[in-house]
C-alpha cells in the first residue's frame, strides 16, 4: 500500500475514532439532562383562563398567550401539507434530524462565519419550543439533536406534529394554528381556505417579517412560495395552486371572539381565580363556569343602557364632544376627521361621528369606516334641548344652527334601523340579578361602560339607599309587636335630641303631611316621618341588631334617627343580598359568582357549595358535615395542591352519599314576619310608589323604591320568588339628579325593562301563607276589628298573637278613638 494512502487512512480512522470519542462524550454529558420519557408525554400548552355563563356562552379570556389546541385528527389534510412544505418536507421520513439539513447549515457557517439555517426539523423545533432556550450555541444545538431522538422513539409522527402546530408563535399573541386562524380570518382551522392556510404556515419563520397584518406584500409572497412547494411536492393539483394563489390577502385582526360582553363580570372572575390560584391560572387552561344566566346579562346590560339614555335625554343635550376645525381653505378636512375618529371608540352602541354638513333641518355625518350618514329633524335634532341644569332645559331648537355645526364630534345611535343623535350619558347606574333560593348571581352589570371605568359600581360603590332600606325597619318592627293595620300620625316634627349634629327637621318627598296612617300605607307610600316615628318607637338599637340578620354591619349604619331614611351606605351587592331574603322566605343566602371550574382535562377542581333555601321540613332529608362537598370529602387537585383548590372526589362515594342535599340556608328571620313584609311590597307595586311595574301584568311582583336626599342617588328593588333584582341609578361625583327624579321614574324603569324579559316565561308564583298567619276585618281609620255594622270595614293580615282584641266603635256611635289616644301616649300618635 502507498505510504501517502496509508497515511490518509491512519488519519481518517483517527480523526473517526476521534468523531466518535467526541460524540460520545458530549452524549455522555447532555444525557443527564435531557427530560424523561414521561415529562415527554406530560408537555403542558399555556392555555388561557376563560370563563363562560350559562349555555357555555364565552364571556371572559385572560392570558398573555391566545391559545386554543386542536386534536391532529381536526387539522385539515391541506393545512398539515402546508406546514411541511414551507418547513420540513422529509418530516414523515427522517428519525427527527435532517442529515443533509444540518449539513447545509454547517457548510453555511464555515464558509460565512454565520447561522444561516439552524438545519431544523419539525422534531427539534418542537424539542427546542418545549424544553429549552432560544439561545444560538453549539450544545444547546447538540441538546436539540439528541433530544429530537428521544422524541422520535417516545411519541409518533402524528403527536409531534400536534405538539408542534399547537405551540408555534404566530403572531399578535396567536400561539397554535388554531388561535392563529381567529387571529387573522376569525374563523377555526376547518373553515379557512387553502390560501388562508398557506398564509399562516407562512408565518413559524418569521412572525413579524412574513405578518399578511404589517406587511401584505411580503406575507403574500411567503405564501405564493408555499403554494408553488405545495405543488411541486404535488400535495395540490394545478387548478387548486392557481385559484389559491390568485386569491387576495383577505387577512384582518381579529380580537379575542367573545360570545357575550360582560366585562365587570368577567373581571370579578379573574380577581378571585388569580387570587386562588395564583398567576399560574392564566396559563393553565383553566376554565370557569359562572352562575350568570346569558339571557338575563344581555338583557341587564340593554335594559341599564337604556335606562341611563332615557334619563340622559331627559336632561337635555349637552353639545358635541369636541370640534374639529375645517382645512385652511374651509373646506370638509375629511382625512384629519377621519383620523380622529380612528382614535375615538365606539362606546356600546353608540358611534363617534363627525358633522360634515349641516343644513337648516338636517346633518350629514362621517363615521370611522368613511360612510356618510344622513340624519333628519326628527331623528334626534328635534328633541335635543340644550341641557342648563339638573332642573332645566334650553329651548327647542328651531335649527340645526342652533345645535350643531360642521366639524362637530358627536354620537349617533341606531334605532329601529335609523341613526338618531345621541350623546354618551353623564350618569352611571348599575343592575344585579340573584336567585334567592341559593344566591347565585344571574346578572351584574358594573355601569355604562368598562372600557371607560372599570369601577364595578354593583360591588364597589357605596351609596345611600334612602326608602329602599325601609321594609328591613318595618320587618323589625312587625318582628316587635308593630301590625300593617297600627296607625301612626304622618305629621310634621322637629328633633332637637336625634343624635344628629343639627336640629332636625325631615320631612316626605311630596312636602305634605297625611295625618294618621296605617303602617301597611305608611311603607308603600314611601311616608318619611311615619318611619322615623316608628324607628323611635321600636329603638334604634332594636332595630340596628335586627336589621344585621339581612346581612347589614351594624358598624355601618347610624346611631340616630337618620337611619329610618337609609343614610347610610351600601352597596347595590348588600342590598340585593338583603331582598333576597325577602323573596326567599327569610333565608339568609350569600351571593356567588363561581359555579364550578375545571382543568385543561376538563377535570373540576372546584365546585360551589351554596346554601339553599329547604322552606318545607327538611328533616331526615339528609345532614352534612360542615365541610363536605356535594359528592364526598374534597380532594386535592394538582393545580389546587399548589393554590388551596379542591375537587369532589366522587368516586369514592355511594350513590345515596351523592344524592346527599346541600347545605340548608339558615332561617334568619320570622317567615310570618317576610310573609307580611312582602305583602305590603306587593302593595307598593299595586298602589304604592311602584305602580309602574303594573305594566308587567304579574301578581307576583313586590319590591320598594329608594331616592336619597337631593336626590342624588335613585334605587329600585324588587323581586318574585324565582328572582331578585336591585337597580341603582345615580352621578359618581354624587350630583344631583334633578328634583323630579325619584325612584320610580329614573331606577324602576330599568328594573321593568329587565324583569319584563327575565319573567317573560314564568308563570305568576302565588306565595303559600305560612301558619300563623290570620286575616282579620278591620275598621281603616282606627285599626281595630271592624264593626259588625261597619259597610267601609277592609282585611288586614295578623301575625296570630298581634290581632286586635277590641272592634271600633258602632258607625252610629259619637266618634271615639280611643286607639288614637294610646297612640298619642306611647308617643305615635
Amino acid at each position: 500500500m502507498p505510504k501517502p494512502l496509508s497515511t490518509f487512512l491512519r488519519l481518517t480512522f483517527i480523526g473517526a475514532i476521534a468523531a466518535v470519542a467526541l460524540a460520545s462524550s458530549i452524549i455522555l454529558y447532555l444525557q443527564p439532562r435531557l427530560p424523561d420519557a414521561e415529562k415527554i408525554r406530560d408537555i403542558q400548552l399555556q392555555i388561557p383562563l376563560r370563563i363562560y355563563a350559562s349555555g357555555n356562552v364565552l364571556i371572559g379570556e385572560f392570558g398573555e398567550k391566545r391559545r386554543t389546541p386542536v386534536e391532529y385528527q381536526q387539522i385539515p389534510e391541506t393545512f398539515i401539507k402546508a406546514v411541511l412544505a414551507a418547513e420540513d418536507d422529509n418530516f414523515f421520513n427522517h428519525r427527527g434530524i435532517d442529515i443533509p439539513g444540518l449539513l447545509r447549515a454547517a457548510i453555511q457557517l464555515a464558509t460565512t462565519g454565520h447561522i444561516r439555517s439552524g438545519g431544523s426539523t419539525i422534531t427539534m423545533q418542537v424539542a427546542k419550543n418545549y424544553f429549552l432556550t432560544r439561545e444560538r450555541t453549539f450544545t444547546r444545538k447538540f441538546t436539540e439533536i439528541l433530544l429530537a431522538i428521544q422524541l422520535e422513539q417516545e411519541l409518533s409522527k402524528q403527536e409531534i406534529l400536534e405538539l408542534y402546530l399547537n405551540k408555534i408563535f404566530l403572531g399578535h399573541r396567536a400561539y397554535g394554528i388554531q388561535a392563529a386562524a381567529q387571529v387573522y380570518y376569525g374563523k377555526s382551522v376547518d373553515q379557512i381556505t387553502l390560501a388562508q392556510q398557506a398564509m399562516i404556515a407562512g408565518l413559524p419563520k418569521a412572525p413579524s417579517a412574513y405578518n399578511p397584518l404589517s406587511d401584505p406584500k411580503r406575507a403574500k409572497q411567503r405564501r405564493d412560495w408555499i403554494l408553488s412547494r405545495m405543488h411541486q411536492l404535488e400535495y395540490i393539483n394545478e387548478s387548486d395552486y392557481i385559484a389559491a394563489k390568485n386569491s387576495p390577502v383577505t387577512a384582518a385582526y381579529h380580537g379575542p371572539t367573545l360570545d357575550l360582553h360582560a366585562p365587570y363580570v368577567a373581571e370579578m372572575v379573574r380577581q378571585e381565580v388569580i387570587a386562588k390560584y395564583g398567576l399560574q391560572a392564566y396559563t393553565a387552561g383553566l376554565t370557569v363556569f359562572t352562575t350568570i344566566d346569558s339571557h338575563f346579562q344581555k338583557i341587564g346590560q340593554e335594559a341599564l343602557l337604556n335606562g341611563l339614555l332615557a334619563y340622559d335625554s331627559r336632561h337635555g343635550y349637552r353639545g358635541p364632544e369636541t370640534h374639529v376645525a375645517l382645512n385652511d381653505e374651509q373646506q370638509p378636512a375629511n382625512d384629519e376627521w377621519l383620523k380622529i375618529l380612528a382614535r375615538t371608540p365606539a362606546i356600546g352602541p353608540l358611534v363617534p361621528a363627525v358633522v360634515s354638513e349641516a343644513n337648516e333641518q338636517d346633518i350629514m355625518v362621517l363615521t370611522a369606516d368613511g360612510q356618510s350618514v344622513f340624519l333628519s329633524w326628527e331623528q334626534g335634532l328635534k328633541q335635543a334641548r340644550p341641557y342648563l341644569s339638573e332642573d332645566r332645559r334650553g329651548r327647542t331648537p328651531k335649527t340645526t344652527a342652533d345645535i350643531l355645526k360642521i366639524g362637530d364630534l358627536v354620537r349617533i345611535r341606531l334605532i329601529d334601523e335609523q341613526w338618531h343623535l345621541s350623546q354618551l350619558p353623564a350618569a352611571q347606574s348599575a343592575l344585579i340579578s340573584l336567585r334567592p333560593s341559593d344566591g347565585a348571581i344571574l346578572t351584574l352589570v358594573g355601569g355604562f361602560n368598562y372600557g371607560s371605568s372599570q369601577f364595578n359600581r354593583a360591588t364597589q360603590a357605596r351609596r345611600q339607599p334612602g326608602s329602599n332600606f325601609k321594609p328591613f325597619l318595618y320587618a323589625t318592627a312587625l318582628d316587635s309587636g308593630f301590625t300593617p293595620a297600627t296607625m301612626i300620625n304622618d305629621a310634621p316634627v322637629v328633633f332637637d335630641d336625634s343624635g344628629l349634629e343639627n336640629t332636625w327637621r325631615p320631612e316626605n318627598s311630596s312636602g305634605k303631611f297625611f295625618g294618621p296612617t296605617p303602617l301597611r300605607q305608611a311603607l308603600y307610600k314611601s311616608r318619611n316621618l311615619v318611619s322615623i316615628r316608628l324607628l323611635r318607637a321600636v329603638g334604634i338599637d332594636r332595630v340596628r341588631n335586627n336589621v344585621a340578620k339581612f346581612g347589614f354591619d351594624t358598624s355601618q349604619l347610624p346611631q340616630n334617627l337618620s337611619l329610618a331614611l337609609g343614610t347610610q351606605t351600601n352597596t347595590p351587592m348588600e342590598i340585593v343580598s338583603a331582598y333576597a331574603i325577602l323573596a326567599n322566605g327569610g333565608f339568609k343566602v350569600e351571593p356567588y359568582l363561581i359555579d364550578h371550574t375545571v382543568d385543561k382535562d376538563g377535570n373540576t377542581i372546584f365546585k360551589a357549595e351554596p346554601r339553599v333555601v329547604c322552606s318545607q321540613d327538611c328533616e331526615g332529608i339528609g345532614t352534612r358535615q360542615e365541610n363536605a362537598s356535594l359528592a364526598g370529602e374534597p380532594v386535592e387537585s394538582e393545580l389546587g395542591a399548589e393554590a388551596g383548590g379542591k375537587v369532589s372526589n366522587a368516586e369514592n362515594t355511594t350513590p345515596s352519599e351523592q344524592a346527599i342535599a346541600p347545605h340548608y340556608a339558615e332561617q334568619v328571620i320570622d317567615p310570618r314576619v317576610i310573609y307580611l313584609v312582602d305583602s305590603i311590597l306587593q302593595d307598593t307595586v299595586r298602589r304604592g310608589t311602584a305602580t309602574r311595574a303594573k305594566v308587567l301584568e304579574r301578581s307576583d311582583l313586590a319590591g320598594k323604591t329608594g331616592t336619597t336626599n337631593g336626590p342624588t342617588d335613585a334605587w329600585f328593588s324588587g323581586y318574585n320568588p324565582d328572582v331578585v333584582t336591585t337597580a341603582w341609578l345615580g352621578f359618581d361625583r354624587y350630583e344631583m339628579l334633578g328634583k323630579r327624579e325619584f325612584g320610580g321614574s329614573a331606577a324602576l324603569p330599568i328594573w321593568i325593562d329587565f324583569m319584563r324579559e327575565a319573567l317573560k316565561d314564568s308563570p305568576d308564583l302565588p306565595r303559600t301563607r305560612p301558619q300563623g298567619v290570620v286575616s282579620a276585618r278591620i275598621d281603616p281609620k282606627s285599626g281595630l276589628l271592624a264593626h259588625p255594622n261597619q259597610d267601609d270595614g277592609i282585611f288586614e293580615l295578623f301575625l296570630e298573637e298581634t290581632i286586635p282584641t277590641r272592634t271600633a266603635p258602632s258607625p252610629n256611635a259619637p266618634s271615639v278613638d280611643s286607639q288614637a289616644r294610646e297612640l298619642e301616649e306611647s308617643e305615635l300618635f
